[in-house]
């Protein structure tokens, strides 16, 4: 494909050229059907989320103060910063490239030889030197496309890394409080229950209680402290995680995050908006968009290379024998002159680059379609785990009430002698796992709402 003027318009074609390849056109987005998410669920809305700082709506200030530091301070960032640098720095270049280049030069030249009656001669020279390669088939201008849309790209990955990087850090977050919690109550089981292990062996002295019953107390002292010193391990790996993600030291935040915090509260409602909203706001989805920008303006660059190339050159230079008299005008001497560049026999090698361009650019449409179905998936799969674990810390909510009323009246027949240790052991045992389970839905339900800020494409800022 050959966008440019009728050949009869020589003068024109020489100032404007004309741009080979094809011109870039978005590729349709036939994946993206209906207003809706497939799986929406009730509490959340199709508003436009906010791309940004979307941990704020946790009302969090210690979460708030980890992933502003994570963003600022992280490894990977820094790494993405240079990565966009770098790009840029490759389009300023391609630009430098298309504009004239010009050099100058200076001499000074001395002759002569040792004999006595010979004399010496000297030559003083300067130059100006001027040319300019016209991008007569928009192989330059292509070129330029290519490297500002692929510029755009690593744009865009900056901001992937920082939706990640804050996904992370906040799941890690939510992760450590969980698991405080749970080692509180872990922690706060096993002492209740060693007392009643310590009853109980008093019991056995005076002869009213069995060794079987000492023996099954005592094991559930065991398997309990046995997951106390679990969670104290996952503590430890949370908090290095955190220092990791934050690009600190291990253990750097031992001393701050120690203290065993509530989980933040969720939003009543979550924005999530639509498919079409979504194609927008993610990141990686708008770098394989870009990256099929720039492999289609790279096969016009290929293919500008199988025709002529012309150039203007241009020289201006003064010479003399004493320096005073250098830049006199009987000194000056210039040259101007077009010059013609082609190489006609390649063996097929710029048709090969082409077609290689080409198979590029295909790559990079498929790509660009499995970024798309695959933010959908995720989308999908986020609301659906989202809703779901909604229900389940619902159901377990009941279920921690039940088991709780259920150990206290067993507790007071224990007391009253209308029941056995051993049911009491059962109950309390019943609570514990209660309470546990429903604090950790507590916080894998906050995991799923972060999950659905990173599948929807939050939490990354402008590089610009």
């Amino acid at each position: 494909m050959i966008a440019c003027k009728p050949l009869s318009l020589l003068w024109p074609l020489l100032l404007a050229g004309c741009t080979l390849g094809p011109d870039y056109t978005r590729a349709p987005d036939s994946q993206v059907q209906g207003q809706a998410f497939q799986r929406q669920v009730p509490g959340t809305l199709a508003r436009t989320p906010g791309v940004a700082d979307w941990w704020r709506g946790l009302n969090d200030p210690v979460l708030n103060q980890l992933i502003d530091s994570a963003l600022n301070n992280s490894q990977d960032v820094q790494a993405a910063q240079a990565r966009l640098r770098q790009a840029r720095a490759g389009l300023s270049e391609q630009r430098s490239d298309a504009l004239p280049k010009s050099s100058a030069t200076a001499a000074a030249l001395y002759s002569g030889s040792g004999a006595k009656n010979t004399a010496a001669s000297h030559l003083y020279l300067s130059g100006f030197d001027a040319s300019w390669e016209l991008d007569l088939f928009g192989g330059k201008r292509r070129a330029i496309e290519a490297a500002s849309a692929e510029a755009d790209a690593v744009n865009a990955d900056l901001a992937d890394v920082q939706v990640q990087l804050a996904a992370e850090t906040g799941q890690a977050y939510i992760g450590l409080r969980d698991q405080q919690q749970r080692l509180r109550i872990a922690r706060q089981s096993e002492q209740l229950e060693r007392q009643l292990l310590d009853f109980t062996e008093q019991r056995l002295n005076r002869g009213t209680a069995s060794e079987l019953d000492r023996e099954r107390i005592a094991t559930q002292v065991e398997t309990t402290h046995a997951a106390s010193i679990a969670l104290e391990l996952e503590v430890i790996e949370s908090l290095d995680q955190l220092a990791l993600l934050g690009g600190l030291q291990p253990g750097a935040l031992d001393t701050r995050l120690s203290t065993e915090q509530a989980l933040p509260a969720l939003p009543a409602t979550v924005n999530v908006g639509d498919p079409a909203q979504l194609l927008q706001r993610r990141p990686d989805i708008r770098a394989a968009e870009r990256r099929l920008a720039s492999s289609t303006a790279q096969i016009g660059e290929r293919r500008a290379a199988a025709f002529p190339k012309v150039s203007l050159f241009g020289s201006l230079s003064f010479s003399a024998s004493e320096p005073g008299h250098l830049l006199r005008k009987d000194n000056l001497s210039g040259l101007g002159v077009p010059y013609l560049q082609w190489n006609w026999l390649d063996f097929g090698r710029v048709r090969a680059q082409v077609k290689q361009a080409e198979v590029g650019r295909d790559e990079a449409l498929a790509n660009y379609r499995s970024s798309v179905l695959s933010a959908l998936r995720d989308a999908d799969v986020a609301l659906a785990r989202y809703g779901n674990e909604r229900q389940r810390r619902t159901t377990l909510s009941r279920v921690e009430s039940s088991a709780v009323h259920a150990s206290q009246l067993t507790e007071q027949r224990y007391r009253a002698g209308t029941s056995s240790v051993l049911d009491w052991l059962d109950a309390e045992r019943t609570r514990y796992h209660a309470e546990q389970d429903r604090i950790h839905s507590d916080g894998q339900l906050i995991k799923d709402y972060i999950a659905l800020q990173k599948s929807l494409g939050s939490g990354w800022r402008s590089a610009d």
